[in-house]
């Protein structure tokens, strides 16, 4: 998906190489021909242009083009999150090892994903970094019945909103 900052960018840059190719144009032509204009009124009129027009116009488009980056990269990292949710949310239990492959993104990357989720409250359930195994289960349930998804063992509250399995070292993310 392309961002708009982008084509903005693009479009803008363009215009500044568009007015400085004109510019130049004009002023060759200019000093070579029986014009009254000075050489050095000549000169003067096409600084003023480049800076007063084609520089603005330029960094303008820099900092858009710049900027639509970014944003095409946080679309991008947004819909990653989104793949990894449905895939949890629709299967149960996903290994990270068929998220990186499915996702074609390297392992670690995805684990960084799954953290940024957890970070922002949006996954709650379990995971298993041993194993790279990712559980979707409600908070309620896992609240409820105080079991380990993956070994079944008693649950110890590790810190807010984070619960550790003592036996397998499954972390277990829930919110309010």
């Amino acid at each position: 998906m392309k961002s708009t900052g982008r084509v903005v960018g693009i479009i803008l840059i363009a215009l500044a190489l568009l007015i400085c190719l004109g510019s130049a144009a004009w002023f060759v032509t200019a000093l070579f021909s029986e014009a009254t204009a000075t050489v050095g009124g000549q000169v003067l009129g096409f600084v003023l242009v480049f800076i007063f027009i084609v520089l603005p116009l330029a960094a303008v488009g820099v900092y858009m083009l710049w900027h639509g980056r970014q944003e095409e990269a946080r679309m991008t990292r947004a819909q990653q999150e989104r793949t990894i949710l449905n895939m949890v949310l629709t299967q149960g239990k996903v290994r990270l090892s068929d998220i990186a492959l499915e996702m074609n993104l390297p392992r670690d990357q995805v684990e960084d994903l799954v953290r940024d989720l957890v970070g922002k409250n949006l996954f709650s359930g379990a995971v298993n970094w041993k194993d790279g195994i990712l559980y979707s289960e409600e908070a309620s349930q896992l609240k409820a019945n105080q079991k380990c998804p993956n070994c079944g063992a008693q649950l110890e509250l590790a810190g807010k909103g984070l619960i550790v399995c003592p036996y397998c070292g499954t972390e277990i993310f829930i919110h309010n």
